[in-house]
Formats: C-alpha cells, sequence, structure tokens
C-alpha cells in the first residue's frame, strides 16, 4: 500500500490528509505505520526530508481515543524550539476533525504561561527535553499517564547535550509505554542509548546515512579564503532566476553575523540570519519570512539543517565545509523534498578539502567541480582566523593608532602606581631606625 487512501485511517484523518493534499506514503511511512499500531517499540532510521513526522503522527492519532484526563498520554520530545512549534502544526492540522488537547513547551519563554497552559490538560505534548525537565522538577506536570513515548532527531538531542536530561526522564515516565525513536544517523552515542534503554526496539532502516538524495544536483568550487568565498556567494545570488530560494550554511554563529554584514549591502531586502544566540521572536520572524517569500536567502548554522520543514528550497550552500560528513548530508536534505528538484553547491579552501573528502568517501561518489567565474574576484585578504591559521601574527607591525583610532598616550599623573607600603616607606624615612624599644630599652641606658 503506497497510497493514504489504502490505509486503514478512521474517516476523521483521512478527511485531514485530504485536506493536506498528501497522496503517496514515504518509504518510512510506508514501514512504519502497521508496526507502531502492533504496539511495538520502534527505531525508524530515515533522511531529512522523508516524512519522519507523518509516520509516528498518523499511527499514533489513529489510536488515541478521548478522554477528559488531565495529564498527557503521548510525550513527544524534539531537540529545538523551531521543531516543537512544527511538530504541534502538523499535529493541529491532522487533528482538524478530532477533539485532541495538543501542547507545546520549550525554554527562552515564561515557564509560567506553559504552566497555565497544562493545567487546562493534554492529551498530547511536544517538548524539548529541557523545559520538560524543569516543568516535571516543579510538579507542574505528571509523566506517569504517558503510554507512548516519541524521541524525534535523537541524534542532535545527544549532540546537543540532552542526555542527561532524557536519563532522567527515562526515569520519571511509566515502564509500561511504547517507545519510537526517529533519527537520520545511527551514530555511537545513540544506539548505546537505545542499548541501555530499549533493548527489544526493532529497527527500520530506510536509507543510509550517507546515501545522496538522487534529485539533488551537487556542485563544489574550490575557493582560497573566505573574503573569496563571500564574492563567490555575492555573485551566485544575483542570479535571481535561478537562486530562488537559498539556505546559506556557515560554521559558527560568528561567522553567520558577519557573512550577514557583508551581503546586507547587495541584499538586504532579500536576506535573514539565523543561529542560537539570537532570540526567539527574531528566530521565528526569520523563518517566517523565509517561509513566506519575503526573504530570498536564509543564512544559519545547523540550527535549521534538521527537523524543519521547509519548502521549495530551490539551491542549498554549503559556504563552509561541515566537519562531520553526516551533516552534509542534513544540509543539503533541505532542499529537494517532496520529489521536486534541487541544487546544492560546497564551497572549500584547501584546509577544508579534508572534510570534502570524507563527505565524498561517505555518500562514494565524487561531487563534479566548478570552475571560479571570471568575474569573481580573487583577493589575497585574510580573515584573523586565516592569518592565525597560517602561523602569522595579525597585529604584527600594525601600530596601535592603526588598531584603534581612540588609542593615546597616557598623562603622566595617570601612570603612577598605587603602592599599597608608600606610607611605610616614608616613615621609615622621616623617623629612621629606633634606638631603643619602650620602656625596657630606657631602663637599661638609664642603668
Amino acid at each position: 500500500m503506497s497510497n493514504f487512501s489504502e490505509i486503514n485511517l478512521n474517516k476523521q484523518l483521512q478527511n485531514a490528509i485530504e485536506d493536506l493534499y498528501f497522496v503517496k506514503q514515504t518509504p518510512i511511512q510506508r514501514q512504519t505505520f502497521s508496526k507502531i499500531l502492533g504496539g511495538k517499540d520502534l527505531i525508524g532510521i530515515a533522511q531529512t526530508g522523508t516524512g519522519k513526522t507523518i509516520a509516528y503522527c498518523l499511527p499514533l492519532l489513529q489510536e488515541l481515543s478521548y478522554s477528559n484526563q488531565k495529564d498527557p498520554r503521548i510525550l513527544i520530545l524534539v531537540p529545538t524550539r523551531e521543531l516543537v512549534i512544527q511538530v504541534v502544526e502538523t499535529l493541529k492540522s491532522l487533528t482538524k476533525y478530532i477533539d485532541c488537547r495538543i501542547v507545546g513547551v520549550y525554554g527562552g519563554t515564561n515557564i509560567n504561561t506553559q504552566k497555565i497552559m497544562l493545567q487546562e490538560g493534554a492529551d498530547i505534548l511536544v517538548a524539548t527535553p529541557g523545559r520538560l525537565y524543569d516543568l516535571a522538577l516543579c510538579r507542574a506536570l505528571q509523566l506517569k499517564g504517558i503510554k507512548k513515548l516519541v524521541i524525534d532527531e535523537v541524534d542532535v538531542m545527544l549532540d546537543l547535550g540532552f542526555r542527561f536530561q532524557l536519563i532522567n526522564i527515562f526515569e520519571l515516565l511509566s515502564e509500561k509505554r511504547q517507545n519510537l525513536m526517529f533519527s537520520a544517523t545511527m551514530t555511537e552515542e545513540v544506539a548505546l542509548l537505545i542499548s541501555s534503554y530499549f533493548s527489544r526496539a526493532e529497527t527500520i532502516q530506510v536509507a543510509l546515512s550517507g546515501t545522496p538524495l538522487e534529485n539533488i544536483s551537487q556542485t563544489k568550487f574550490e575557493v582560497p579564503n573566505y573574503y573569496t568565498k563571500v564574492n563567490l556567494l555575492t555573485h551566485l545570488l544575483r542570479d535571481k532566476q535561478e537562486m530562488k530560494k537559498v539556505l546559506v550554511f556557515v560554521s559558527s554563529k560568528k561567522t553567520a553575523d558577519r557573512l550577514f554584514e557583508a551581503l546586507e549591502e547587495f541584499f538586504v531586502s532579500d536576506l535573514a540570519v539565523i543561529h542560537s544566540n539570537k532570540s526567539q521572536n527574531y528566530r521565528f520572524k526569520s523563518i517566517k519570512n523565509y517561509e513566506e517569500g519575503r526573504c530570498r536567502v536564509l543564512i544559519s548554522t545547523d540550527l535549521v539543517s534538521r527537523g524543519l520543514d521547509l519548502d521549495k528550497i530551490s539551491h542549498v550552500i554549503n559556504f563552509d565545509t561541515p566537519i562531520y560528513p553526516e551533516n552534509y548530508m542534513h544540509r543539503i536534505g533541505r532542499t529537494g523534498r517532496a520529489e521536486e528538484e534541487g541544487k546544492s553547491i560546497l564551497f572549500f579552501t584547501e584546509k577544508e578539502e579534508k572534510n570534502k573528502g570524507y563527505i565524498e568517501d561517505l555518500m562514494n561518489l565524487t561531487i563534479p567541480e566548478l570552475e571560479i567565474p571570471e568575474l569573481v574576484e580573487v583577493t589575497q585578504q585574510l580573515t584573523e582566523e586565516e592569518h592565525k591559521a597560517n602561523g602569522k601574527n595579525f597585529y604584527r607591525n600594525v601600530k596601535k593608532a592603526e588598531i584603534n583610532p581612540a588609542f593615546h598616550e597616557k598623562k603622566e599623573s595617570n601612570l603612577k602606581v598605587n603602592d599599597r607600603d608608600k606610607w611605610r616607606k616614608e616613615r621609615r624615612v622621616k623617623y629612621k631606625k629606633p634606638q631603643s624599644r619602650g620602656d625596657i630599652g630606657v631602663n637599661r641606658r638609664r642603668k
């Protein structure tokens, strides 16, 4: 059965599926549906963009019956705030014709507001591990009623350091529950977690993490340095007909802000940036503007490389080559979704060539290389980090006045150093060493 109309869904869910114009099931959805309904513990391994969220939401909703109990019966854990919002929206669209209470909680917002929401009752709770654990500790939430536990993007959760919270959450849950874990990669840490807590789980692996998506065209450019990367990216983004909706991945928050400032001069109305240091409202606004077409280019760290359902992305540009080859797969998985054609472009320097090789080894293919266009300026200008990486002192032979125009020599009065023993030294000079020691010395002289 490959069509949603052919599977055994209740009428309310079928109507919701039709409203969303879903027709065919993806492989992960097709292979997990009956097993989840059968109550088995399950580990689902599938690439980003293959419909894992629908894969676990549909069977869980199929089994969910009406109840007026206050505490949630289904718990879905996800790594980021943005993913909480997305899963909640997906659930609400699927429960359009079902009476179901869905609550999402995450950090960075007022916890008291979330306590009030939970007091009104919930059937399904979607949460980040940190905020969920905080709510459980302050007794705003009881987890013993959880019958179904879903951990989505579990490898990202462990990478973000949520192992401690996950283990403590497991201890708060009832042992009689169904466990579902979904991930794009099976890392050693994920395997250890599974063997420790889900020994009877069945694993369904739809595609290896290094299998490139067939509908994504990949190319690469060898670029000497950061500022040449900026020039090349600027040149490519000027073609608005080709670059309709672009996601640019960088390695760090600092690089994201620096690149945004460099491109802002040329694409101010087309540009947005997102990373974990941005405020919650700023992050939501950036994603909303990008999704609704108000900005054409989104600069991001790996914060949005996983989970978020961003549609119609024409190009993914890896401005920095990721250290871990699996992250490259997650990044390019943002384009070419729902059987659409997508394009991926990789920038790599001589220093990043080793990481590029790991990516090609993982995929077992060589990414076609393109020459830098003649119109792109290949500059020798380096960033401070590139200077340091080359073993050169960025500040050598540079006068202080050139580094900081506001620099000036201190006045002579300000050059004085505070001496805590100054008064003792002056007193010794003035009074010199005493000839006697109190009355004993006086008496001795008189004798």
